[in-house]
């Protein structure tokens, strides 16, 4: 295990006490909301790729990263709330979330709880929870173990299966990314995160979602079928579907790819009007 970065910084709220990382910028800043058991070094990749001028938050939930685990199992609704008390923290309101896999139904539910601080939403890769389409049965049996994220060399020998796209020819990047995960966390905060994703579905509120909402998916994507994305288009009553060729993880592995695809949905990084009701910007009726 290596040490933190010099940038990285902890917040103790609710309980909780979290590790975040923040690239200063200018305009609404965009939440990064991670996939399953993965610290916050696996979305360096997006990051970089992102205009660098765009504000950009991302953490390590509880049990993940350098994050301790929860003394209790939690549902999306609680790590929702811990979310904005983090962002209270920080003085930082009105955000831009993107939730990436199991981190798009906690993106889902900071929208439902917060529909004046969240501006936009993007989700990939994500579905929406116990109640969806599911993926091949025999992939997301090697989702229960998070030996993937502990063993690189096992990571890289499944990847292909477990997330299609380019994972299915390229292993050396792949090996490279699961290093990354320099911070595997434990089995009680990966327990935790399969926990919370059982037992929640945002199936029946997604109309309630107002915010204009970008659905990435990918056409070769073992663990979350494209119909799924389908499905969240037709619910979320402001939403656009981009579709890729690429598997589960396109986002990290291709991120010069779907980075301006971001960076366009969400429109220039602009100095933020802190005159609203909560500091770092202000929701209009064009947002």
């Amino acid at each position: 295990m290596t040490e933190s970065d010099p940038a990285d910084s902890y917040i103790a709220t609710g309980g909780q006490r979290i590790r975040v990382r923040y690239r200063r910028g200018v305009g609404v800043p965009l939440v990064l909301c991670n996939g399953i058991g993965a610290s916050l070094e696996v979305l360096d990749p997006l990051v970089e790729a992102l205009d660098p001028e765009r504000p950009v938050l991302r953490f390590d939930v509880p049990g993940t990263g350098a994050s301790p685990a929860s003394a209790l199992p939690y549902g999306f609704p609680y790590l929702a709330w811990v979310l904005g008390r983090v962002l209270d923290r920080m003085d930082i309101g009105v955000v831009d979330v993107l939730g990436l896999s199991w981190g798009g139904a906690l993106a889902q539910q900071f929208a439902f709880q917060n529909p004046l601080r969240c501006r936009r939403l993007v989700l990939v890769s994500t579905g929406t929870g116990a109640v969806m389409v599911p993926g091949n049965p025999a992939v997301l049996a090697k989702m229960v173990t998070p030996r993937r994220f502990r063993d690189p060399g096992y990571g890289a020998s499944i990847a292909g299966q477990l997330y299609g796209g380019t994972a299915r020819k390229d292993k050396g990047e792949l090996t490279s990314l699961l290093v990354r995960q320099m911070h595997a966390g434990s089995k009680a905060g990966y327990l935790h995160q399969l926990m919370a994703g059982a037992v929640w579905t945002s199936l029946f509120a997604l109309p309630a979602i107002r915010q204009r909402t970008l659905l990435v998916f990918g056409e070769d994507d073992p663990i979350v079928p494209m119909i799924n994305g389908r499905i969240m288009n037709r619910l979320l009553p402001r939403s656009v579907l981009h579709r890729h060729r690429g598997g589960h993880i396109h986002l990290i592995t291709d991120a010069d790819e779907l980075a301006p695809v971001i960076d366009e949905f969400l429109g220039p990084p602009r100095t933020a009007n802190r005159r609203g009701p909560l500091a770092g910007g202000r929701l209009t009726p064009g947002d």
